[in-house]
């Protein structure tokens, strides 16, 4: 019956036997190891991509050394000695690669909202998220949990600027968002590219070209091409204490500024920013006055 067990809960179904396995635990580390099968992923969890050569190097160590690092569950709703990942997705599928039987766990019994904050956070940590995964995470505990930016930012141990930087990058297209999953394009890019009058045809031209942010931000900000007068209201053009007085603001600045005049003597001063970063520093400039 034992060595029947070993061979795994399939085969044993397959003979007859639907005992659970048992599950050994190890004092002296606080964790215990629990049959591969008895563990199933969290279906909230923010990480959904998992490179393959990156799981076939994963899988090779262990099976020379073994899992190093316990996955961290909690107990699944409903299923009596079987467990939800909450962060270690990652080892436990190289873990069933290397052809192991059996995986170390810690056990934490956490609610909905605190499975899906640890996963976040372990998983930021180790920079084991794309930018969208952490966006879409993010968007998750906002929306679910009604955190503020600033709360969650105190969790994670990130800023509130990252915060909101971060979900800015799901305002982006498909295709935007295609070349940052792929990592062709970064976070920074992607936020340059929200300025531009056509966003995926500067991504396209970031990846073409291996344009820096710094590069993508001066091309989103780049002035439009004017459009030609309408028919029976030609547009005025702009006199040259004008003209001087927004390159003047332009530079100093480092954004681009255009003063529009009205027949009454009032107008606008319009400043186009690229990002979060550069409206906050408008922001300091004119607080110091």
């Amino acid at each position: 019956m034992e060595e029947r067990r070993r061979l795994g809960r399939g085969l044993a179904a397959l003979l007859g036997d639907m005992a659970e396995p048992e599950i050994a635990t190890t004092e002296r580390t606080g964790s215990k190891r629990v049959p591969i099968e008895l563990i199933h992923p969290n279906p909230r969890n923010p990480r959904r991509s998992f490179d393959d050569s990156d799981l076939a190097d994963l899988a090779k160590s262990i099976r020379e050394k073994g899992v190093v690092q316990p996955i961290l569950v909690r107990s699944a709703k409903g299923q009596a000695n079987h467990y939800e990942i909450i962060a270690g997705e990652r080892r436990w599928r190289a873990s069933q690669r290397a052809g192991q039987h059996e995986i170390p766990v810690i056990v934490q019994e956490v609610s909905d909202k605190e499975a899906l904050e640890l996963a976040i956070i372990e998983n930021v940590q180790r920079t084991d998220l794309n930018p969208l995964e952490e966006a879409y995470g993010y968007e998750q505990l906002i929306a679910e949990f009604a955190y503020t930016q600033q709360d969650l930012g105190e969790i994670i141990g990130k800023s509130r600027s990252h915060v909101a930087n971060t979900l800015r990058l799901l305002k982006v297209s498909e295709p935007v968002k295609a070349h940052l999953r792929s990592g062709r394009i970064t976070a920074g890019h992607a936020r340059a590219v929200l300025a531009a009058p056509d966003p995926e045809a500067l991504a396209t031209k970031i990846v073409e070209e291996g344009l820096s942010v710094r590069q993508a931000e001066s091309l989103a900000q780049a002035p439009r091409p004017a459009e030609g007068p309408k028919p029976g209201r030609p547009k005025k053009a702009k006199d040259a204490d004008t003209v001087a007085l927004e390159k003047t603001l332009s530079d100093a600045l480092g954004l681009a500024v255009a003063i529009e005049h009205k027949a009454d003597g009032s107008g606008e001063v319009k400043v186009r920013y690229g990002s979060l970063e550069q409206l906050d520093e408008v922001c300091r400039r004119l607080q110091r006055g």
